[in-house]
């Protein structure tokens, strides 16, 4: 699945480039789009399921600046109990990859106990 959006104002530092903070952002953006495309989060919310980062690597290889247009990929697959994404953000203004993630989520019941990826994720992707 991919997502495509720019890059905005508020997002830049000193160097006036994108901020390094605000990839986490862009990635979970990304994951939150990923779920909603394949019609899942209804059923998260509704079961009680809840997906919770417990390991992310971000490799960072080119700025991104102001208005630049942004498309991130996402990929998944499971690795028992965890749901993995495999991300790369494409500048489409430059033709270059800016960063690279790899994010390790856990799914919580609503006692907030660990289980595996639900079924019905796994089904859908």
């Amino acid at each position: 699945m991919t997502i495509t959006f720019s890059a905005r104002g508020y997002e830049l530092d000193s160097y006036g480039h994108i901020n390094n903070s605000v990839y986490l952002n862009y990635f979970e953006h990304a994951r939150w789009e990923f779920f909603r495309g394949l019609d899942v989060y209804s059923f998260l919310k509704e079961n009680g399921n809840l997906p919770v980062v417990t390991d992310i690597h971000i490799r960072y290889q080119r700025e991104i600046k102001l208005f630049d247009v942004l498309t991130i990929e996402s990929f998944c697959f499971q690795e028992k109990p965890y749901l993995i994404f495999q991300q790369k953000i494409t500048n489409n203004t430059t033709h270059m990859t800016s960063a690279r993630a790899t994010t390790k989520l856990i799914f919580l019941d609503t006692d907030k106990m660990a289980g595996d990826v639900p079924q019905e994720v796994l089904d859908r992707i």
